[in-house]
């Protein structure tokens, strides 16, 4: 969403900001009270509860922890009925059929209706909105109309009468039941939006939660809340930890002590080399599913003449050692990245990996990377170039990887000079989104397990392809992986891999590494569910022996 979709979920590593350990009142209480609690880390604050608007991985955790959709992912990386009775789909692959199950509620006792999933998805796509996140809904009919300010949102393809749902679908989408799933599509209750107003989901109290879980004490600031029983969930009986303590905590050294003080539960080590190092042998370490890329965007709007240059791009692109960096960033935990889609995203239809079949051949070669930027400075006009890396402030990563980049390309590009820019994760997300950047490190986490969680971001005009750069063969390669081939699962992926390969030909971006994760987790807690894609953690079913 990240990432956790995604929505950039981050820099070049886990972003950890916040902070306070004992002293922020999370931890008190008697070990008998507190003992079947469970205690959970955030290594960033939420930054909103806003269903459609979130795109943070961590404010998707608490979300799709306090929310429910009409499907839910289960241990097996399977979509599952949740607030659906049955999910139909026709022959073509265009109608989707969903009926409610009887009685469902919401979190003050409410009714909670089949309209309620229809204003929620008319609410993402309402420009009024500006969510992010309203492209996943392009497939659906008159979506992209509305996103665009061209039809009136009334016309979106899901309507309801009575208990039932109907998805009217453009053309076949081969995730939509994942999207049926997902956290930015959970139901919203237009009545309680509208009286909330600008305050809905600014705070615990100002949401209202369909989930195994309600949020109370997060003010829209603090560091500190808890997750509570939803004793109006449908499921409620099978919920068996009443309270969950989320805490966001600084530094990942830090959480590392808590867990082994026996105050946090789970806390991933693999934030920087020095922990994992220290902690890898301990026998509660387990491998957390990832599939997430980190990588550079490059500003080619124009406002930064060297990098409209393709040659100079391809000449940093070259001049970047994937393994090096790798090893000097992550201690060889994570995986040089091949391109865009990360290593166990998806599966093609020969069963072998996506991101295998798709590598367009990314390479290491300092000596044409020199050839080409003198050629590139000549073009322009200059003798020398002078660029902005940006990262977050909060990254334990983050000054490592800007170091072995300004390093290394500094050596291999005679005339380059790399200046460091760091910013917290928010202003970083901002400064993206607004082209505010020369270059900037970016992290995505797959919304769902299907190749166009991530070919969607580059898309001209697309809200999360930052560089806003154009690729007539890469949009027509996934325009057409997502039309006429979305029913035939090899012609996709060969469309796939052509967009890979255009990426590559122009140098649009710069993939650096496909991340992985290691975590502690208390042996006596089992029932989390982790997911590569998505909610990457759900605790509906978590609880302390």
């Amino acid at each position: 969403m990240d990432t956790w979709k995604k929505v950039a979920i981050g820099a070049a590593a886990v972003v950890v900001v916040g902070g306070g350990t004992r002293a922020a009142g999370l931890w008190g209480g008697s070990s008998s009270e507190n003992s079947k609690n469970l205690s959970f880390q955030l290594p960033t604050p939420i930054q909103t509860l806003d269903i459609s608007k979130n795109t943070d991985t961590y404010s998707g955790t608490i979300i799709g922890n306090s929310g429910a959709n009409l499907m839910r992912v289960d241990s097996k990386g399977k979509a599952q009925l949740e607030l659906a009775k049955s999910v139909k789909v026709s022959d073509d692959g265009l109608k989707y059929t969903v009926v409610l199950k009887n009685g469902l509620k919401w979190s003050d006792g409410s009714k909670l209706t089949a309209q309620d999933f229809v204003y929620s998805w008319q609410r993402i796509v309402d420009p009024k909105t500006a969510s992010q996140y309203a492209y996943l809904a392009s497939g659906v009919k008159n979506a992209d109309k509305i996103a665009a300010g061209k039809a009136d949102v009334d016309t979106l393809g899901v309507t309801a009468k009575g208990n039932t749902i109907t998805f009217d679908l453009e053309r076949p989408l081969p995730q939509f039941e994942y999207l049926l799933t997902f956290s930015n599509f959970m139901p919203q209750k237009q009545s309680f939006v509208t009286k909330e107003g600008k305050k809905y989901a600014t705070t615990a109290a100002t949401s209202l939660y369909s989930g195994p879980y309600k949020v109370e004490g997060w003010n829209g600031t603090n560091n500190s809340f808890k997750l509570i029983k939803n004793d109006n969930y449908w499921d409620a009986k099978n919920i068996k930890t009443k309270q969950i303590d989320v805490q966001v905590v600084q530094k990942p050294e830090t959480a590392v002590q808590l867990y082994k003080q026996g105050k946090i539960d789970r806390v991933l080590i693999s934030n920087t080399p020095e922990l994992y190092k220290a902690n890898k042998n301990d026998k509660n370490v387990s491998k957390a599913p990832e599939a997430t890329t980190a990588y550079l965007q490059y500003n080619q709007t124009g406002k930064n003449k060297f990098l409209a240059n393709a040659k100079i791009r391809e000449a940093l692109n070259l001049a970047t050692n994937r393994k090096e960096l790798t090893d000097q960033v992550t201690a060889g935990i994570s995986t040089p990245a091949t391109g865009l889609a990360p290593e166990g995203l998806a599966k093609t239809d020969s069963g072998e990996d996506l991101a295998k079949f798709v590598a367009p051949g990314y390479k290491f070669d300092p000596k044409k990377a020199a050839t080409l930027f003198q050629e590139g400075l000549k073009e322009v006009g200059e003798s020398q170039a002078t660029f902005t890396v940006t990262s977050d402030a909060d990254s334990p990563a983050a000054k490592t990887t800007l170091d072995y980049l300004q390093g290394s390309w500094e050596k291999a590009l005679p005339g380059l000079k790399i200046n460091h820019k760091f910013v917290p994760f928010s202003q970083r997300i901002k400064d993206s989104q607004t082209q505010n950047f020369d270059i900037v490190v970016s992290l995505w986490g797959g919304d769902y397990p299907e190749g166009s969680t991530y070919y969607d971001i580059f898309k001209t005009g697309a809200s999360n392809n930052n560089g806003q750069f154009k690729n007539e063969v890469y949009d027509a390669a996934v325009n057409k992986a997502e039309s006429t081939d979305a029913l035939k699962a090899s012609a996709r992926d060969n469309d796939y891999k052509m967009a890979e390969s255009a990426l590559l030909k122009d140098s649009n971006f710069n993939p650096l590494y496909f991340r992985a994760g290691y975590a502690l987790q208390n042996p006596k807690v089992t029932g989390i569910i982790l997911n590569s894609t998505g909610l990457n953690q759900d605790w509906k079913l978590a609880v302390k022996k």
